[in-house]
């Protein structure tokens, strides 16, 4: 069908804008009302209906490109001097600063700054920007069960299996942790084994912030309290070394091999000092070395854990594990391999001086030792298949400790901020929560973290988050509930009463055990004197040869079997004699 009607429009009036006008309303068509129409409706009184005239929407999921973060650092270096003056010479700097400095234009400078300087100063004293409200106000006692979860894994980037043996907090608050991996099982270490370690972001498992190459896999790892830049490492082939995470991966100094652990560095704490450079390590070989990383190419302080105190290494006990309080300064603490717990003291000048006291300790080697932050006379330990609290008053035993596990345990800590509570970690992956205020027979809390060993704990300063390493290198972030966490009341007063009560108790048994030894010591020596006199009054008579044992034993022997031959033909005897007899008796009683 062809078209037969055409529309034409101008040229001109293309794309022209519409233009509109007001006019008059007009009225096309008018329908009036139709009574008819009613009968087809049915009338409803009331009426409720809902309308919905909200627009529809539809829910999309699209996963899109991970964003990677990437950590660069800036160097600032000293600037802003004259082509002439040289800022590595101390004359020149101290120069051309009096020389500005008697300018009067800088004087000037000073002089106006001061004013505005002053203004603000007063604003910010107007108000305390850190002042915390109501904190005279007591903390309310939560009643919640104990609980928590797990926040984050961290996995070893590795694809060989390697143990994390040691985690380490940030000083400052929970931002990263660093963690030492190594395998230490007998005959496991692999020539082509991986020896990096990695310094972790608490929010990003994904890839780790910073790794660390050393020469030999580190045991152990700790962040310095005063420079949160250091980290001190233990060694698998005994050295200890230094990084600095401004200057990258590689560790800034080493110890010299022929002067460092014979075994390897298993533990290194920091010490103590003005310069916070001072930390001391402990190895397998018996030796406890001082070190100032500024110099590391001889230890400060040498301390042989000889058991007879005479300083010979062959007599030494191989050192587990370490503890040093801050607020006791010269007194340090060894779990040893043997199971023995060592008290030391660095003031003495000899060995002998230096091991203060030796406390029994574990069935074998004691893989934690650490005291009470708030009673420091009081430490944890763990080793075989319980954990022990002891106390520096009682040396023969401890005075509270858990039941036999039927799993070895590998790690303790006390929490930071609860006096009364603990965590140990398992062989068979669980982490136990302990609160002796609540329960002493079975732990708080147990949670299954794994199915694989844990080998090391680490709990935050705040005592909220806790961090567990596993036998395949599987770091897990726990955060625990607000009443595991948060000191109940009178709950300092309670513990201290405990352990007091506790320590009298074996006091009390140390005093009657040691009456028992004296009783029996003494018992034992009477005897003694008295065989000597006897064998005294026996050498004084004259012509009274010395007996031998075996003859005297023999005759002794044969003396028995006469006589027990005697007895017994006495026996016979008087049983014929009643048989002869009863038959006459029978014959009298029937006449």
């Amino acid at each position: 069908m062809e078209i037969v009607y055409v529309y034409t429009k101008k040229r001109s009036e293309f794309g022209r804008q519409c233009n509109f006008t007001d006019r008059m309303a007009e009225l096309h068509i008018n329908i009036m009302p139709d009574d008819s129409e009613s009968q087809n409706f049915i009338p409803k009184n009331p009426i409720d209906i809902g309308v919905q005239v909200s627009k529809e929407y539809s829910e999309h999921e699209v996963n899109t490109i991970r964003f990677e973060t990437e950590n660069r650092s800036i160097n600032h270096v000293e600037g802003g001097w004259p082509k002439d003056v040289n800022p590595l010479e101390p004359e020149q700097t101290i120069r051309y600063r009096k020389k500005v400095e008697k300018d009067e234009v800088y004087m000037n400078t000073v002089v106006q700054l001061g004013s505005s300087m002053e203004h603000v100063i007063k604003q910010n004293n107007a108000i305390d920007i850190y002042e915390t409200y109501f904190s005279d106000m007591n903390n309310e006692e939560v009643e919640d069960l104990p609980s928590a979860k797990t926040i984050n894994v961290f996995r070893d980037p590795n694809p060989v299996q390697r143990t994390a043996n040691h985690i380490s907090w940030y000083i400052d608050g929970p931002k990263k942790i660093a963690a030492s991996y190594c395998n230490l099982e007998f005959k496991k270490a692999r020539s082509d084994a991986c020896v990096d370690s990695y310094i972790w972001d608490v929010e990003n498992p994904n890839k780790p912030e910073l790794t660390l190459k050393p020469i030999s896999p580190l045991v152990c790892i700790e962040f310095n309290p005063k420079d949160t830049h250091v980290l001190v490492g233990g060694c698998y082939n005994g050295q200890v070394c230094i990084f600095d995470t401004r200057k990258g991966s590689q560790p800034v100094d080493i110890s010299l091999i022929e002067k460092s652990h014979r075994d390897p560095a298993y533990r290194t704490l920091w010490v103590q000092s003005k310069t916070g450079s001072e930390f001391f390590s402990s190895s397998t070989d018996g030796q406890v070395l001082w070190w100032d990383y500024r110099k590391l190419q001889d230890p400060i302080e040498t301390l042989i854990l000889d058991r007879e105190k005479k300083g010979d290494i062959k007599n030494a006990y191989g050192a587990m594990s370490l503890e040093y309080e801050s607020t006791m300064p010269t007194k340090f603490m060894v779990g040893t391999e043997q199971g023995y717990i060592i008290n030391c003291n660095r003031r003495g000048k000899s060995d002998a001086e230096k091991i203060a006291h030796i406390y029994p300790g574990h069935y074998g080697p004691v893989y934690s030792l650490q005291r009470n932050p708030f009673f420091p006379k009081n430490f944890l330990t763990v080793g075989d298949w319980t954990a022990r609290i002891w106390s520096e008053e009682i040396k023969e035993d401890c005075i509270m400790w858990t039941k036999f596990h039927m799993s070895y345990l590998s790690d303790a800590q006390w929490s930071p901020v609860r006096p009364g509570v603990f965590f140990t970690t398992k062989m068979d992956g669980t982490l136990d929560v302990w609160d002796f205020l609540f329960k002493q027979n079975d732990p708080t809390l147990n949670i299954q973290v794994c199915d694989e060993p844990l080998y090391c704990l680490r709990a935050q300063d705040q005592g909220r988050l806790i961090a567990t390493g596993s036998q395949s290198g599987t770091i897990t972030l726990l955060e625990l509930s607000d009443n595991l966490c948060t000191m109940q009341r009178n709950e300092k007063n309670l513990v201290s009463t405990m352990f007091e009560r506790e320590t009298r108790r074996e006091k009390i048994l140390e005093g009657r055990i040691r009456e028992l030894k004296l009783k029996e010591k003494e018992k034992a020596g009477a005897i003694h004197d008295e065989q000597k006199d006897k064998k005294d009054d026996n050498a004084e008579e004259p012509g009274l040869k010395e007996v031998d044992p075996i003859e005297k034993a023999e005759k002794d022997f044969f003396k028995i079997v006469e006589e027990e031959k005697a007895k017994r033909k006495k026996k016979m005897e008087q049983s014929e004699s009643n048989t002869e007899n009863q038959p006459e008796t029978d014959e009298n009683k029937q006449n």
